[in-house]
């Protein structure tokens, strides 16, 4: 049977199969999901998208294992970072992470990891590149993106190579923050922010707002913040 053959079987399958779906409170991974229509339902979970900003224009000038070693820099600490703050890393694309967090606080959780990940490139990887490369006046970048909403995650692939697929607003509208312009690194959804702790909203010991308050036009005037602030320590 030739190829198209085969995809043509394959396609006509995947839109005739009716859709089985498990409520999950936790992420799951690629093997606990069947390779047919069968999804696992996360009601309410919060996605946080992390991308070096300017990486077109970084391969572009830089050395290629320059390159390497800022991705793995920055990949590393926003890995360990959410890991520490009990989210789950679900995607490696390129030069961005993905990841879910679920259960109490889901929403402080995130935004936290998003303050230290900034901490760590402040802080950590641009005085790590300016210490080795000491000529060098490159100067790393990045945006984060947190929305929260229900989502469903769904296998894809054949056996031997296969991963999920994470459908839902969140997935989609996380990923969409980080591709904004201005100088704030850090863009949530009002979504993001009515359901966060204080602690995270607020300058400590007061009521000043970390966060600036902007219309989304591009997605029907929705309301989202941005912020340049950042954890002063990694615990």
């Amino acid at each position: 049977m030739a190829l198209s053959d085969d995809l043509k079987a394959e396609v006509t399958q995947i839109f005739r199969e009716q859709w089985t779906t498990q409520v999950t409170t936790g992420v799951p991974d690629p093997e606990d999901l069947g390779l047919g229509n069968f999804a696992k339902d996360l009601e309410d979970a919060t996605v946080l998208y992390a991308d070096i900003d300017g990486s077109t224009d970084m391969v572009d000038t830089e050395n290629w294992w320059f390159c390497a070693e800022v991705y793995k820099a920055y990949l590393r600490c926003a890995a360990r970072i959410i890991a520490a703050e009990k989210g789950a890393v679900t995607a490696y694309d390129g030069d961005r992470i993905m990841a879910i967090f679920t259960g109490d606080k889901k929403n402080s959780r995130a935004v936290r990891a998003a303050f230290k990940i900034s901490h760590a490139v402040n802080q950590l990887i641009n005085p790590g590149i300016q210490s080795r490369y000491t000529d060098s006046i490159f100067v790393l970048k990045h945006k984060i993106g947190i929305d929260t909403s229900q989502l469903r995650a769904a296998r894809i692939g054949v056996r031997g190579n296969n991963d999920l697929v994470w459908v839902g607003r969140a997935a989609n509208y996380a990923a969409k923050l980080t591709a904004l312009g201005g100088s704030n690194p850090i863009w949530i959804t009002g979504d993001i922010y009515s359901n966060m702790d204080g602690a995270v909203t607020y300058r400590m010991g007061t009521q000043i707002d970390l966060w600036q308050r902007h219309i989304w036009n591009a997605m029907n005037d929705m309301e989202i913040y941005s912020t340049d602030s950042y954890w002063t320590t990694i615990d």
